[in-house]
């Protein structure tokens, strides 16, 4: 036996190694067979049409004056025909023109940034929270949660949580809801030049501060805005209800013709801080900071020229139907009557099945052919002939070259950019906003396209995705299309640092910080 297995034993430990391509070249081929059969697929009917106008051309070429001359004159004699028919093409084009939704441009956009003196520092935020009355397990979680998350000591919490003891007055909320929302408007206002009065549809959202009168009265009234505005207020929508703002504007821009909508997403601290000492209710004080940001959107074709993005598609997933789905994320009082948002184990499961869904309707309207063929395939694979076959997750970087993920912490970047397969580089805007800004809320995805302009990278004809969750349980997708190279906006919050970034963090620390833990 052991005479037989030695020959061949030494053959193959003599095979060539020549024979076999390393890993990393076995990868690379498959890239390049993939990215040949993308750009196949993509150009089939190019390729298809090619030989078929080479025909037609041939065939003209050979075609005898004569019977061009008959054809005109068997036309002259049926002019009833061609009326019609161009009738028929008049007003099929007629019906196609007013019933075609109207392009929706993005003109411009302002994120707020509040000034150097509320800035948290990691001591900082724990002496005020010890001195909060926190019991000493949930200030040693606290710690543990603000060091891991992502953030740095530069984030900002409003001016009545610097006070000692806190303040959370109405009076306060207010302030801080007035100077955040004005702030950015401000900035919005100045770097357009239009004027208030010309703004037609005003929708503001603000998920846990809904006072009397509302956000959208408070705009109204220090713009003097006109009497005839629609205006909306969306409260209790959570993370993603910036998107839904977005959707409502659009729609509003279909139904009124040349005119402006204005959306102001944002959140508020003041008295939605939580003082108690359970866990899942103590995560929010830790990940969530001040932040807001304004958006103009037009639908007047003269705006065009200087628009930086038009909106393509709006995706809207909610899965409040399942009692797990709406119980996630839940605004409650703990047993001493402490009210907070309490945060559920199965989150991060819920946000997967919602992102699924919301994918599975975003797919075919974003991605090219050469994908939905492989994600067809694949499942006409699983369904009729029952193979274990892994799902194939459609490779979404064919479909869009930015990424803008809500920043609600590490936890969702990393599980969004594991499943969606996607680099670091992919997620950068988000992991940097999530690290200089904390979780804005609904803002969030506009910090991290202005960090994309700061950085120059949106170019001409770039995709953008914005994509964020929110409770209820809600995930909802924004395209945007770029009409030209963006430049940043006056006064983006990243004007002072942006040469600063990226920082490489590792476990949520900077790498100067993680070598010291």
């Amino acid at each position: 036996m052991n005479g037989g297995t030695a020959p061949s034993a030494a053959a193959a430990a003599a095979t060539p190694p020549h024979r076999r391509l390393p890993d990393f070249l076995q990868s690379v081929n498959l890239k390049y067979v993939k990215l040949g059969y993308h750009y196949l697929i993509t150009h089939l009917l190019t390729l298809m049409l090619l030989p078929l106008m080479a025909v037609i051309l041939l065939e003209a070429g050979r075609t005898d004056p004569d019977d061009l001359r008959q054809l005109w004159l068997h036309l002259q004699y049926n002019l009833v025909s061609v009326l019609v028919l161009s009738a028929v093409l008049v007003f099929g084009a007629t019906v196609y023109v007013l019933t075609r939704p109207r392009p929706v441009y993005l003109v411009d956009f302002a994120c707020y940034k509040p000034p150097a003196h509320l800035q948290v520092r990691f001591e900082e935020f724990m002496r005020h929270s010890k001195l909060c009355g926190f019991s000493e397990d949930a200030l040693e979680f606290q710690r543990k949660i603000l060091e891991r998350s992502g953030l740095s000591e530069e984030t900002y919490v409003p001016e009545a949580m610097h006070a000692l003891p806190p303040q959370p007055t109405m009076a306060n909320a207010r302030a801080e809801a007035e100077t955040v929302m004005f702030g950015a408007l401000d900035n919005l206002f100045k770097a357009t030049g239009v004027k208030p009065k010309d703004v037609g549809v005003l929708v503001v959202n603000c998920s846990l501060f809904n006072p009397t009168p509302s956000l959208s009265a408070m705009i109204v009234n220090k713009y003097k805005l006109r009497g005839n505005i629609r205006s909306f207020n969306l409260g209790g929508m959570g993370c993603s209800a910036g998107v839904i703002a977005i959707d409502l504007a659009r729609d509003m821009l279909q139904v009124h013709r040349n005119t402006y909508a204005v959306v102001v997403s944002t959140e508020n601290i003041t008295q939605n801080w939580y003082f108690g000492n359970r866990k899942s209710m103590l995560i929010p004080n830790c990940l969530f900071r001040v932040g807001g940001a304004a958006v103009l959107l037009s639908n007047r074709g003269a705006d065009r020229r200087r628009a930086k993005y038009s909106l393509k598609h709006v995706v809207r997933t909610h899965k409040g139907a399942d009692d797990k789905a709406f119980n996630c994320v839940y605004q409650e009082q703990d047993g001493e009557g402490k009210t907070g948002v309490s945060l559920s184990k199965d989150l991060m499961a819920i946000a997967g099945g919602a992102l699924k869904t919301n994918i599975t309707t975003l797919g075919p309207l974003v991605l090219p052919v050469s994908e939905q063929l492989l994600f067809f395939a694949t499942l006409v694979v699983k369904k009729l002939f029952n193979a274990k076959v892994k799902p194939y997750i459609p490779d979404f970087k064919l479909a869009f070259e930015h990424f803008c993920i809500h920043a609600g912490g590490r936890a969702v970047i990393d599980e969004l950019e594991k499943n969606l397969q996607l680099s670091p580089a992919h997620v950068e805007a988000s992991r940097m906003t999530l690290h200089r800004f904390g979780n804005t809320s609904s803002s969030s995805i506009w910090y991290e396209l202005a960090y994309m302009e700061a950085k120059g990278r949106v170019r001409r004809g770039h995709r953008i995705w914005q994509i964020a969750f929110g409770s209820g349980f809600k995930c909802n997708s924004a395209v945007w299309h770029a009409l030209r190279n963006v430049k940043p906006s006056p006064n983006s919050p990243w004007d002072d640092c942006i040469d600063r970034y990226p920082v490489e963090l590792v476990d949520g620390f900077p790498t100067h910080k993680a070598a010291q833990q």
